[in-house]
């Protein structure tokens, strides 16, 4: 008869953890090498609250308003209201050259004396759209459109592009109408 204490085999190791042996890992020790390694450091002018300043550079707009020969030229406050009050986003039924026209009927009214009309309409066309457009907008390279023309083509590529035209027209070209099926519901 065996006890728990006891063993079958002398010589087994115990299976209690706390009676057990454990063996000491012996720690290799390399030998340390002091080598001397140059550091080349920058000769960097600025202080440390100038270099703990967040960065400046790289927020330009996309858009590029080119320089205004007016001595005292200024957007009024009811314009600006006037062009956010039918603001584009870009979702799928919005049409971006319905917004265009509408933009260009509205920037047509005005006329301030030396100021070209692209330098107003460069200027407000960003108060003019809000949301997925706005983004698009904020993604653009910074100085990338530096024409009115440019603005309109980038614009109406990117929320009508050519392929979604060829899409339209192959259903109009293509479309069929059912034996007894009236018109109006083809």
């Amino acid at each position: 008869m065996q006890t728990r204490s006891s063993s079958k085999f002398v010589g087994e190791p115990s299976t209690n953890p706390k009676r057990r042996n454990r063996r000491r890992s012996k720690q290799r020790v390399e030998p340390f090498a002091l080598e001397e390694v140059l550091v080349v450091t920058m000769a960097d002018q600025r202080t440390m609250a100038e270099l703990l300043r967040a960065p400046t550079k790289g927020y330009a707009e996309a858009v590029v308003v080119p320089p205004i020969p007016a001595e005292h030229f200024e957007l009024k406050h009811s314009l600006i209201n006037l062009v956010t009050s039918k603001q584009f986003f870009g979702f799928e039924k919005e049409d971006p050259h319905a917004h265009i026209r509408y933009f260009n009927k509205i920037t047509s009214t005005l006329k301030y004396k030396d100021v070209p009309k692209t330098s107003i309409k460069l200027m407000l066309f960003p108060f003019s759209i809000d949301g997925p457009a706005r983004i698009w907008l904020d993604k653009e390279p910074s100085r990338s459109i530096l024409t009115w023309d440019d603005l309109v083509s980038k614009f109406i590529n990117h929320f009508f592009p050519p392929s979604k035209t060829t899409n339209l027209r192959n259903e109009i070209s293509n479309f069929h109408q059912k034996i007894k099926e009236m018109f109006s519901e083809a």
